[in-house]
Order: C-alpha cells, then structure tokens, then sequence
C-alpha cells in the first residue's frame, strides 16, 4: 500500500509516517499543503492519501478541496480525510462524489491506533469509514430537524448510523446482538422509507448515508 500524507503540522505529519511505517506500510512523500500533496500523487501515483481537512493558506476547506481534486486525477485513489472537529458540511462535501473508498475521521482515531490502522485498511479496499463520534453527533443535530429521517424508527436509525461507520451487515448484526437477517429487514425498511428503489447506476446504501449525513435532505 503507497500513502501519500497531507498534513501542515509537522509534528503530526511525521508522527503519522512513522506510525504507518512501523506497521510496513510505504509512506511515499508527504505534504505540507494542498499543492504539494498534488504533485506527490501525480509523481508517486498512491493507491491511499491521508489528508487533512483545513490546510494553507486559509485552513479552511483546502483540504477537501485538494482530495477532490486528487481523486479527479487518479480515479480509484482511496482518500482518508482527518479532522479535529465535527464539520457536518465538509463531510457532505467529501461523499457527495461518491463513498467508495473514502474516509472521514477526527485525529483523536489516530491515537487509537488499531481503531485507525482498521479504518485506513477499510479505504484502502474500496470500503467507506466516517468516525463513530461523528455519526454520533450528526444524528444528535438530525432528530432535531423535520427531515425524511423522522420517519425511521430508533434501531433503524441504529443501524443506518452503523451503515455510515462502514460496517457491512454482519458487522451491523453483531454490534447490535441481531441476527442477519434482522438487519436485512431494518435495511430494506430505511430503503422504503427513503424512496430508495433499487437502481444500478447508484448503490443504495451510500445514497442512504449521504441522506443521513445531510439530514434527510436529499
């Protein structure tokens, strides 16, 4: 796995990299700022980036900005985004060109390493990630607005919030002590809820996550 990293702290962009090649994993360049980031994935062509969310020269959105821009150039590069806060907008911004293989976490996840190591691998195999305290806080600020979210039941919004993790059905079931097949039933149900009908030009539970990153407002 080549990571390319994207982070203007010092310490922490270093820190990082010995992290990640302790665990033999090949940290290829790293970046201070959104330009240099570009031209480390133009050159090293990573199959991961690890970028962080507010970068030079505003410290605002360069950091969304330049992922975008990253997985414009190299389709298929798998981006795991870093944010010290919960920011609601930049992560709607971030998966609404699509989850697959995207990540949103906040930096106190990289001081639980096992915890980051399993999200980064996750992006790395195409899946999608988004921080169990940011799901937590969205849907804290979702129940109370009236959304299309209302109408789903509390386990069904359980396990919606658990699908925005990343976790796949088994996974779903085994956190929530149900069997597969409840989480297929609750799975179908949001889909309906949502008027979500099968369709193969998208993948219904992303549509679903982004639905319930954003409010329901999609």
């Amino acid at each position: 796995m080549r990571i390319v990293i994207a982070e203007d702290d010092p310490l922490l962009r270093e820190g990082l990299a010995l992290l990640l090649r302790a665990e033999d994993l090949d940290v290829v360049a790293t970046a201070g700022t959104p330009g240099e980031f570009l031209v480390a994935v133009d050159e090293h062509a990573p199959d991961v980036a690890i970028v962080d969310v507010r970068m030079p020269p505003t410290h605002t959105d360069e950091g969304i900005v330049a992922a975008v821009e990253a997985r414009r150039r190299r389709p298929g590069l798998a981006v795991l985004v870093l944010s010290a806060y919960v920011e609601q907008a930049f992560a709607t911004d971030l998966f609404s060109v699509g989850a697959v293989g995207l990540g949103y976490l906040l930096k106190e996840r990289v001081g639980r390493v096992e915890e980051f190591l399993a999200a980064l691998h996750r992006v790395a195999d195409g899946g999608s990630v988004i921080d169990p305290e940011v799901v937590a806080q969205l849907l804290a600020r979702n129940r109370r607005t009236d959304t299309a979210l209302s109408e789903l039941s509390p386990r069904e919004r359980e396990v919606l919030g658990l699908m925005a993790e990343g976790l796949g059905n088994s996974a779903i079931a085994e956190r929530l002590f149900v069997t597969d097949g409840a989480v297929h039933k609750h799975i179908r149900s949001i889909f309906s809820k949502l008027q979500l009908p099968p369709d193969d030009q998208a993948d219904r539970r992303v549509t679903a996550v982004l639905r319930y990153l954003d409010g329901g407002r999609r």
